[in-house]
């Protein structure tokens, strides 16, 4: 799996605020509509919808339409992309190279 650094950013952006790994942590547990996570986050409309775009856009999340509401889960798939993303980018690779200072 070879991803580009603007794909692993995305990833990382969706879990660089407190109210989104919040909101993934009331996911854990299954799917939620978007107006249980209004009352539990005491967001405002607007603020939700922007964490779930970005949530989304990660592929963290899916989201499906019912009526008027969106309901929300976790990505198995999107977690597993995430997971190998952070092993490959902190995989350490043993390569034989010169120190570009002389040093050995």
């Amino acid at each position: 799996m070879s991803m580009t650094e603007k794909q692993i950013t995305v990833i990382f952006k969706a879990l660089c605020d407190e109210n989104r790994v919040k909101i993934i942590r009331l996911l854990k547990n299954g799917e939620r509509c978007a107006c249980e996570l209004l009352d539990e986050m005491k967001l405002s409309q607007p603020t939700l919808s922007h964490h779930m775009k970005i949530l989304c856009d990660s592929g963290l999340v899916v989201g499906r339409k019912e009526g008027k509401w969106t309901h929300y889960s976790v990505s198995a798939e999107g977690a597993e992309v995430a997971i190998k993303c952070i092993s490959n980018l902190t995989t350490v690779t043993e390569t034989e190279s010169k120190c570009c200072c002389g040093e050995e």
